[in-house]
């Protein structure tokens, strides 16, 4: 099992065109950890404005009365996928992974796989 320091070291070298990982408790909107990022890309900034988008999801999902999780929420940008991956399992209710990967370097695909990965590794 993999702490958050190791989890977030694991994101940025095994997944290609990682530009910055955070992992965030979205009850607060704080960045329990963050790696990588720089000038262009604030991670404590982006945790707390992703933050806002899990909260919205999840609230419409309630007022459609949809019985489901969600998994993770991509956002593509020119040059950029954010990915957001809710954390399930034993005390990580309320968090998520949070991934920033230039679109030129990166696979989605793999990501995605190699994020569902890392967050089976992760311990609480």
């Amino acid at each position: 099992m993999a702490n958050t320091e190791t989890t977030l070291k694991e994101a940025m070298t095994s997944i290609e065109g990682t530009i910055g990982v955070a992992l965030v408790d979205y009850t607060s909107g704080m960045a329990l950890g963050t790696l990588g990022g720089g000038k262009d890309l604030d991670l404590t900034v982006a945790a707390a404005g992703n933050t806002d988008v899990v909260r919205a999801k999840v609230r419409t999902m309630e007022h459609l009365g949809l019985k489901d999780e969600i998994e993770d929420i991509l956002i593509t940008l020119g040059g950029q996928y954010h990915l957001i991956r809710l954390l399930k399992g034993r005390g990580a209710n309320g968090l998520f992974l949070y991934l920033a990967l230039d679109k030129g370097r990166a696979n989605l695909a793999m990501a995605r796989h190699q994020l569902k990965k890392i967050e089976a590794e992760l311990d609480l």
